[in-house]
């Protein structure tokens, strides 16, 4: 939503909005670019009656500002059915979709077009810091955006990604998330399905083959040429244990070899379908390598917040097992011998419904001290065996007390939340510089 303000506001739009416990880095780019925030949902912010209000899919029945703009009769759509109609009609939409990956692998193929100077429109659901921002229209036939399985809006139950008029899609991966708007996983593949059947023919899918759920996807229909993520197309090998080198193949022979800052295989997996999406739309080898080198990750993927006394504080937005791990696996591999302390803030609706309780656990071992914060009651119990110590705390206070009490210089705080987690990074790395006189 805060992507979509961007836009309307470069469209020459006057723009305001509305949320609840809105936190950096989307409400401090707002305020730069002139959007009012309204904390809240008063209808008081209504007072100038608007010509469009979109309405994002956080919003329901018996939200004080929805049963105003329908009492009154307001006119409004879905955010996807807005950028559909008003920005990505006649571009070439490039989309990054999947259960992980989406916003990083984005960010990297916007990078990509821009170092090949095709200045493309975006919009991303985190900021990519080559950017600086989450969104923008662009100056050329290129858009790229990250395609989101969950639903439009309280009216509009499809998937986001089905308005996108998608030309090449990536699908890296699928996994049972959103347990709120998909029974099971079935229903979650049927969207992707959906997905694929207006792809033109002269499109590309480009998807990751070992993945079996997306290949039940394809087995249902897919009508536009595919390239493979894999053994059959491309693939990587790691130069380093960390994945920040790797060198890539297509069907078999040297492609290129890449030097970045990134960490992780899970990383590498996404840097393939983007180096796929790219060399589809005639990019050169040697562009990709240059601007892989100089891509900066986006905000909230493994950032290091701050380092005090060789206490380093990460922040990454994982909220699903696989994606813990994965997180946790690319800093154990970059820090073989320090101690790391993970702290999960069980903060989407599937985690608080305990979709996942028996998968948590398992996914965290490479931590050294595993804790969990849950706001409010849980109803369901982690399960599972575990060789590290873990808790569960439902008081971010008492997390941040915890945590000085046992840290010490050189270990590593790694923190994974899609929320706010009470903004414990700042107040950790404020409490040790009080320590340590830094």
């Amino acid at each position: 939503m805060g992507g979509i303000a961007l836009l309307a506001k470069q469209l020459g739009h006057q723009v305001a909005g509305c949320d609840a416990q809105v936190y950096p880095p989307m409400s401090t780019q707002l305020e730069q670019h002139g959007i009012t925030l309204f904390e809240g949902f008063s209808p008081v912010q209504f007072s100038d009656k608007p010509d469009l209000v979109i309405i994002g899919n956080a919003l329901s029945r018996g939200n004080a500002a929805v049963e105003y703009v329908l009492e009154q009769g307001l006119a409004y759509m879905s955010a996807p059915q807005w950028l559909a109609e008003n920005v990505l009609r006649q571009r070439h939409v490039l989309a990054c979709s999947g259960t992980h990956g989406k916003t990083t692998s984005s960010s990297m193929l916007a990078w990509i077009l821009e170092s090949a100077g095709l200045q493309p429109g975006f919009i991303i659901g985190g900021v990519p810091q080559n950017f600086g921002v989450s969104a923008r229209l662009g100056n050329s036939v290129y858009f790229v955006i990250e395609a989101d399985e969950y639903d439009s809006a309280f009216f509009d139950k499809r998937a986001k990604f089905i308005h996108y008029f998608v030309n090449t899609l990536i699908m890296n991966n699928l996994e049972y998330d959103h347990a709120d708007i998909f029974p099971d996983l079935d229903a979650l593949k049927l969207q992707f399905q959906y997905l694929l059947r207006p792809i033109p023919g002269n499109g590309t899918v480009i998807w990751t083959e070992a993945d079996k759920n997306l290949q039940d996807v394809i087995k249902h229909g897919c009508w536009t040429p595919q390239t493979y993520i894999g053994e059959d197309g491309w693939h990587a090998t790691l130069d380093v244990a960390d994945a920040s080198a790797f060198t890539v193949y297509y069907c078999g022979r040297k492609s290129m070899q890449i030097k970045w800052s990134l960490l992780g295989e899970h990383n590498v997996r996404n840097a393939l379908g983007v180096i796929a999406a790219a060399t589809k739309i005639g990019i050169e080898p040697e562009i990709i390598v240059q601007a892989f080198a100089d891509f900066k990750n986006v905000k909230r993927r493994l950032e290091l917040r701050g380092t005090v006394q060789d206490i380093a504080v990460y922040d990454d937005f994982a909220h699903h097992p696989t994606a813990l791990r994965a997180t946790i696996e690319a800093l154990r591999h970059k820090f073989a011998k320090q101690r790391i302390i993970a702290l999960i803030e069980l903060g989407s609706y599937t985690m608080r419904a305990g979709v996942h309780c028996d998968a948590l656990l398992p996914a965290l071992q490479e931590a050294d001290e595993i804790i969990f914060y849950q706001a409010g009651e849980r109803g369901w119990e982690i399960n599972g065996q575990s060789e590290k110590p873990w808790c569960v705390y439902n008081d971010p206070e008492a997390i941040l007390h915890k945590v000085l009490a046992v840290i010490t210089p050189g270990d590593r705080v790694l923190i994974m939340s899609n929320r706010g987690f009470n903004n414990i990074h700042e107040k950790l790395l404020i409490e040790l510089r009080k320590r340590y006189h830094a």
